[in-house]
Parts: structure tokens; C-alpha cells; sequence
């Protein structure tokens, strides 16, 4: 049975460079992959397929909790349990405490944090039954300090570095891993406009090498954090 890789926010950034780093070494792999953008999902799972992966998508708000079990409940279906779900979705939106209203504060958690819960929720008892599988949570530099006008946004990597160390302790008896995953600054939409150089940010590619090798490691070893930054420092 070939592998099953779950990747979400897979439609552009990191999560499509996931995506297409998979379907490269994997090319009997079969791809679900989740986000809001229909045509950019389709414009991704293309690429996967010219690798020789089966790629299939599941357009869905990641925050809804019955759009997730919805989705999670056809990608098993269709594919089976997933040998890995990558939990990637997230944005950014900057705001210190002054003029970050308390919802713009939520809507972060909820992109940020509440989906990684939802889709794990779905999806790990399905790894835990089979007595296999592994998490990678995308969470961030900001997962462990602070930056200014990042009120929301450090909350909600705060808080999903929390998740994942927390599942890391109920799974590890279960044959499950889990990884976090800490990049610093990584050339994606969130920085356009910004003015800062693109050779001085990292590239997703380099970000999903880290995810595929974290992956590849034998079941006796679990990479639980892996942090990246650019090699000039933060930003």
C-alpha cells in the first residue's frame, strides 16, 4: 500500500512546497490536500501529479469543525489512514495590544491553532488504531519568543507548540510521532510588500526538505523540534 500524505494549507507557500518536495520522492505517494483556494489547490495537486503522485483536494475552511470533520471523513475514505498529516495552515496578520481587536485575536487562534486541533482530531485516533503514523506541526520561531505587533500571532504558535508537546507525550506509547517544525523567516506571500530581500528569508523549500527529513527517520527515532532560521538571524 503506497504512503499517504496529509498536508494542509497546501495551496501556496510552505504547505504547496511540502506538497511538491513529497510527491518528488514519493511519486507512488498518494496527496490529500486541504485549504480554502480551490484553484490554487488544483494548480498545486497538477504539479504533484506530474511526479507520478496521486493527488487529490479537499477545498475546505480549516476553522469550521464540521467542514474538518467533513473533509477528514472523505480523505479517509477515499485514501485510507494517513502515513503523515502535515498541519501547516496558518496566516499572519500583525497587531500589537493596542489595535489587535479580540476578534482579529481569535480569528488568529483559529487559523493558526484550532485547525491543527480539528485536523489532528480527525485524524491521529485513525494512526493511534493503526498503531503507526506521524504529526508535523509547522509552528514557528515565534512558537517559543515574542516579537512586536505580533500579539495574536505568538499566542497562537505559542500555543501550537503547546499542542503538539503535549500529543507528543499521550502518543509516544502508540507507535504515533510527532514533530514540530520552527522556521524562522520563510519567503512566502506573507512577505510581499514587505521590503525585505528575498535571498535574505529562507526558502519553503528548504522548509519542506527539513519536513521530509524529519519524516524519513527510522521508527526508532522521533525528531520532536527541529528550529530553522535564516543564516543572518531573524528579520
Amino acid at each position: 500500500m503506497s504512503d499517504h500524505f496529509v498536508v494542509t494549507g497546501a495551496s501556496q507557500g510552505i504547505g504547496a512546497a511540502i506538497a511538491r518536495r513529497f510527491a518528488r520522492s514519493f511519486p507512488t505517494c498518494t496527496l490529500s490536500l486541504l485549504a480554502r483556494n480551490e484553484e490554487r489547490l488544483l494548480r498545486v495537486a497538477a504539479d504533484c501529479s506530474d511526479f507520478g503522485a496521486v493527488a487529490h483536494i479537499y477545498p475546505c475552511d480549516l476553522t469550521n469543525t464540521s467542514a474538518v470533520a467533513s473533509a477528514c471523513g472523505k480523505l479517509l475514505s477515499d485514501s485510507g489512514t494517513p502515513t503523515l498529516c502535515v498541519n501547516n495552515a496558518g496566516a499572519f496578520q500583525p497587531g500589537g495590544i493596542v489595535d489587535t481587536t479580540p476578534e482579529h485575536f481569535r480569528q488568529q487562534l483559529d487559523v493558526n491553532l484550532t485547525s491543527a486541533f480539528l485536523v489532528t482530531k480527525n485524524l491521529v485516533p485513525k494512526m493511534i488504531e493503526a498503531g503507526s503514523g506521524h504529526v508535523i506541526f509547522i509552528a514557528s520561531i515565534a512558537s517559543i519568543r515574542g516579537y512586536p505587533s505580533g500579539i495574536a500571532y505568538c499566542a497562537s504558535k505559542h500555543g501550537l507548540l503547546g499542542l503538539a508537546r503535549a500529543l507528543r507525550e499521550e502518543t509516544k506509547e502508540t507507535g504515533v510521532r510527532i514533530t514540530s517544525i520552527l522556521p524562522g523567516a520563510t519567503f512566502t506571500a506573507s512577505w510581499e510588500g514587505s521590503g525585505v530581500a528575498e535571498d535574505r528569508l529562507m526558502p519553503a523549500d528548504d522548509i519542506a526538505e527539513a519536513v521530509r527529513g524529519a519524516f524519513q527517520m527510522s521508527e526508532r527515532t522521533v525528531v520532536e523540534e527541529l528550529m530553522l532560521r535564516p543564516q543572518m538571524g531573524d528579520v
